[in-house]
């Protein structure tokens, strides 16, 4: 059992460096394709799409990204438990910021342009993964950080405290991925060089919720 868990242990530090790899490529590839095939990013701007494109960096690079580095900073970071926690912690309100922000520049790009808000199911899982993310957020800081559960209650819930964080993730996921099939026609921009950008962001998205995933099941690098 223990070579088991020795063999393990191996595996899941390369999981992990893939992942910081992963995430890093994905902020690439969404700077490239914003920056220089969508005209960049503004908060306002007489070209609306600005608008949009900052949403776009901000839940993929801010929100997604950041969520996904504070769950494996978690598990992954040597160290005392209190430090682990707490760069959890200041991470996941780093992203939930980002979301909160990203998601009023969505409402914000609606408006300046007159379209109706919430009619796409990327806007309905979007809106539902940041309030879920933010009721999580809200839960683990009082049940583990300030003031914290007793003990025996902090190990009965940390299951349920995994598994939706894991399932949050997940959602920010798919709502990201819905999101890229909204703002391009795969059809017309399959084959070109900024479709294929696209496509391999969706990609490398669904690779590194894999890595992530990956490193709250595998044992601690520590």
């Amino acid at each position: 059992m223990a070579s088991k868990r020795g063999k393990f242990q191996i595996l899941a530090r390369p999981v992990t460096i893939l992942g910081h790899v992963v995430a890093m490529a994905v902020a690439a590839l969404i700077l490239a394709w914003i920056l220089h095939f969508r005209e960049g990013v503004a908060l306002k701007s007489a070209n609306k799409l600005k608008i949009l494109n900052l949403h776009v960096v901000l839940m993929v690079v801010g929100f997604i990204l950041f969520g996904g580095e504070a769950i494996m900073a978690y598990k992954s970071l040597p160290g005392k438990k209190y430090y682990r926690k707490l760069v959890h912690l200041v991470l996941h309100i780093t992203a939930l910021a980002c979301g909160i922000f990203g998601v009023c520049l969505a409402f914000k790009f609606h408006h300046d342009t007159h379209l109706s808000d919430l009619l796409s199911l990327h806007s309905w899982f979007g809106l539902i993964t940041i309030s879920l993310y933010a009721l999580q957020w809200v839960f683990g800081f009082f049940a583990y950080f300030f003031p914290g559960a007793e003990s025996r209650r902090r190990a009965s819930i940390m299951p349920w405290h995994i598994y939706f964080g894991i399932f949050i993730f997940l959602m920010a996921i798919c709502t990201a991925e819905l999101g890229l099939l909204q703002r391009f026609n795969t059809l017309i921009l399959g084959h070109s060089q900024e479709g294929l950008i696209v496509n391999f962001t969706g990609l490398l998205l669904l690779l590194y919720a894999a890595t992530v995933v990956l490193t709250v099941i595998l044992p601690p690098l520590y």
